[in-house]
């Protein structure tokens, strides 16, 4: 018997050494040699880590396909039931994480630790590609179809964090970002059973993170909610001496506009509309932000992810382009079934709303304010730029150029009057007429 079992630690250690070293060639002809397959459920004394799970931690993605190649589960589990997937994406390890996925690793494994999935390590180590390669494929598994996406993607651990959660704590504001595109509870509450718990913008509040609670506010997260001591996040910021965020989520201080997730057409936005439209409306809450840090001691110095420099050849706007509400911007998009064009943050004050609470969200899609008729589908709009050495103009379809060339009058910054043009107009009540037709000339009424 003690033969046996100093066999088999021999044939473990002769395995598991090379592929610690990540010599593939020795791997290689270890399995061709053996032959049996037995072999690969041998594991680690005490931490129960198969070959795979050391392949997996260290990147090596060749032995990683040598061992899948000889049908080893990829589910197995070590003394913690954490299974190689998770410990790829403890890890970063992108190859290994998609190469697991392809083999039919499974998404929703629980470990012993905490009750967590791959999902919320991807979030809490804010491996952002981990994290959209593992939402990807829980989107075309059997999961989506049985247990449901939006429930895998809020999907609770033993102490009632979600992935949300668990990126707001550790400050992964890409992580944050990518959670909430992706159907994300912002108000989503740690507690059970009824009992009040801590939201995502709570921990982001202990944690001191400006970016996530910007993103969290922009989706609609309710600065009034109390935690299971009976605090509102603007009191666990001044708890942990965290003065600038206490700022933002003084429930005394202006509500910023949040992404009207719930209209049907937003959620059908190609990338380069909602690029538009999510600059204008974090350009707009900047402008809020700005005004209501300046009585604290230090004023945020991190850009905008979204500003761009200047070219100083940019090419001169016609003011036939100009928003027809406000005069102030550039006419970015279209309302694709009228054929009306708006500025983006006119096309935001229409569709955006101030929080406080997810649940007052308006599901009724705004109107055009020039024709009255229903807002179905958004694009970016067509922009005619005109150079000086060019008699004609040239029709200008690219965002990303736009983006760069048109930055002058797509200005979102001090004395921008887009929000203010739609009231001084009218737009709930009238307007009929007042826009530009795409594709129409300047003198046809």
């Amino acid at each position: 018997m003690g033969q046996g079992l100093s066999c088999a630690s021999d044939r473990e250690t002769r395995l598991v050494i090379p592929v610690r070293s990540g010599d593939t060639e020795t791997v290689r002809s270890f399995l061709e040699r053996d032959g049996d397959d037995s072999l690969l459920k041998l594991t680690t004394g005490y931490d129960r880590q198969s070959a795979l799970h050391i392949a997996a931690v260290s990147g090596w993605i060749e032995i990683l396909c040598l061992l899948l190649d000889r049908s080893m589960n990829p589910d197995v589990l070590n003394r913690h039931k954490q299974t190689p997937l998770m410990l790829a994406v403890i890890h970063g390890k992108i190859a290994c994480v998609q190469k697991l996925l392809q083999a039919g690793a499974n998404v929703l494994m629980f470990d012993s630790i905490n009750g967590r999935t791959c999902l919320h390590y991807a979030a809490f180590h804010g491996h952002s590609d981990c994290l959209q390669a593992i939402i990807s494929a829980a989107r075309s598994s059997p999961i989506a179809a049985s247990w449901g996406f939006t429930r895998f993607v809020n999907v609770r651990d033993s102490k009632g964090a979600t992935p949300l959660h668990l990126a707001s704590f550790q400050r992964r504001s890409n992580a944050v970002q990518i959670l909430l595109d992706n159907g994300a509870l912002v108000c989503t509450s740690t507690g059970r059973y009824g009992f009040p718990g801590s939201t995502p913008l709570h921990l982001a509040a202990r944690a001191g993170s400006l970016d996530c609670i910007r993103k969290l506010l922009s989706w609609g997260a309710d600065r009034m909610q109390r935690d299971s001591s009976g605090r509102i996040p603007y009191v666990v910021a001044l708890k942990h001496k965290h003065p600038m965020c206490a700022a933002l989520l003084n429930p005394a201080a202006a509500e910023p506009l949040v992404w009207p997730s719930p209209l049907k057409f937003i959620s059908e936005l190609n990338q380069d509309t909602k690029i538009l439209l999510e600059r204008a409306l974090m350009d707009a809450n900047r402008e809020r932000e700005k005004n209501i840090l300046k009585g604290t001691a230090h004023i945020s110095s991190s850009p905008s992810q979204f500003d761009v420099e200047l070219d100083d050849n940019s090419s001169e706007i016609s003011e036939s382009e100009l928003c027809c509400i406000c005069f102030d911007q550039v006419c970015t998009i279209e309302v694709q079934d009228c054929g009306h064009q708006m500025c983006a943050q006119c096309t935001l004050a229409l569709c955006c709303h101030n929080k406080p609470n997810p649940t007052t969200m308006c599901p009724v899609a705004p109107v055009c304010p020039f024709c009255r008729s229903r807002i179905a589908h958004l694009a970016v709009a067509k922009i005619k730029t005109y150079r000086a050495e060019e008699p004609d103009y040239v029709l200008d379809a690219s965002p990303s150029s736009r983006l760069s060339k048109l930055r002058k009058s797509f200005n979102f910054s001090e004395g921008s009057s887009s929000f203010k043009g739609l009231s001084a107009f009218g737009i709930i009540g009238g307007g009929r007429g007042s826009g530009r037709i795409a594709a129409e000339s300047d003198e046809k009424p």
